[in-house]
């Protein structure tokens, strides 16, 4: 059994069925996105902006995927997780392809994003505080609708 992949023949030490050793170097839509907790629809916008490189495709038209491909596709998954933008995976992904960065770029990204992160927690905490004190005032049963701490205070310019 030959391989072909990207004009290098491949001669593999073990014979494995055909199928098996093609899904050890490829993998459908379907496979990338299970194995990186991403929707196909998703693949297929991050292919359309262009964080993710355009696949090979089958003689039948079909996407096909490789281990970098999937690598990727689990960085950027890891980078929405942490909230980044499309524009700043776009710029991490800059530094990964291209030579001559520095790690203290990619540090700078991560302290910008770190604050932006800060900022939310601290509005969270005034909106928690906020309904903890509304709550705090209400005595539930002892008053009618009317009468409600929590609606006076939301009705309340």
């Amino acid at each position: 059994m030959l391989v072909i992949v990207i004009g290098v023949i491949i001669k593999p030490l073990v014979t494995l069925g055909s199928s098996d050793f093609m899904k050890i170097l490829r993998f459908s839509i379907g496979e990338i996105a299970k194995q990186s907790d991403c929707k196909v629809e998703t693949i297929h916008y991050y292919e359309k902006i262009k964080l993710m490189p355009q696949p090979a495709r089958t003689q039948g038209g079909h996407r096909i995927y490789d281990k970098t491909q999937l690598k990727r596709l689990r960085f950027i998954r890891k980078c929405r997780d942490l909230g980044f933008s499309i524009e700043q995976i776009k710029e991490l992904l800059t530094f990964i392809d291209e030579p001559n960065h520095f790690c203290g770029e990619v540090k700078a990204l991560a302290m910008v994003q770190y604050r932006k992160v800060q900022e939310k927690i601290d509005e969270l905490k005034k909106l928690q505080e906020a309904l903890n004190n509304m709550i705090v005032k209400c005595k539930g049963e002892q008053y009618t609708i009317d009468n409600c701490p929590i609606i006076d205070s939301l009705l309340d310019d």
